[in-house]
């Protein structure tokens, strides 16, 4: 992919999760890898207005390299790319149902959501719940590397679900997923029947 394809894809993937309401105000980001650098969105934009020509470019040891300045939380998409080498796209929302569930609670922190579908033991796999830190704390960082060696989703506690795909349409098919089951998992309550875990590990990525 070109970089201005990439750019191309980063504001349709942008304006399609906000214009679902997965995103609000100037909150969310994300990020595709050209080459050897990472686009990413701007610090502080909307993903329902902002341009190509807006996108940060940054290298992967966080140089700014051309246009605004990066998303303050870019080191969190330099982290899981670094820990995934297959992957080239991160999804970072503060979509509800996800940010609800990553304020519960009395959750298991190693696997935060239970497989209530076959598409989510599929698409997404165990997902595991990080501790707070304020938005942009790049003490994170290395907990986010170090989660995303064994899962390529996860929950920021008190804040939203992150996402790392081999493609943007993966990483946004995953954290729709991760929405949806965060949904179905708030609905339900304790009357929810997730699947065994022999169904889940035939299934998913774990």
């Amino acid at each position: 992919m070109n970089h201005a394809s990439a750019r191309e894809s980063v504001v349709a993937a942008a304006r399609s999760l906000f214009s679902r309401s997965l995103t609000h105000g100037s909150t969310g980001n994300l990020s595709v890898r050209v080459d050897d650098c990472l686009l990413v969105t701007p610090t502080g934009s909307s993903l329902g207005t902002v341009e190509p020509d807006e996108l940060s470019l940054i290298s992967m040891d966080g140089e700014h390299l051309d246009g605004r300045a990066p998303s303050k939380e870019s080191f969190l998409h330099l982290a899981m790319l670094k820990a995934r080498l297959e992957a080239c796209a991160v999804v970072h929302t503060h979509s509800t149902y996800s940010v609800a569930v990553s304020c519960l609670g009395g959750v298991d922190a190693n696997n935060v959501l239970p497989p209530l579908t076959a598409y989510y033991a599929l698409r997404v796999g165990r997902v595991p719940l990080l501790p707070y830190h304020a938005p942009g704390d790049s003490t994170l960082g290395p907990a986010a590397e170090a989660a995303a060696r064994h899962h390529h989703a996860m929950l920021l506690r008190n804040h939203g679900p992150i996402v790392a795909g081999t493609s943007l349409s993966a990483a946004m098919d995953a954290m729709e997923e991760l929405e949806e089951t965060a949904k179905l998992y708030l609905l339900l309550g304790d009357r929810a029947k997730p699947l065994t875990d022999t169904q889940a590990r035939a299934l998913g990525p774990g």
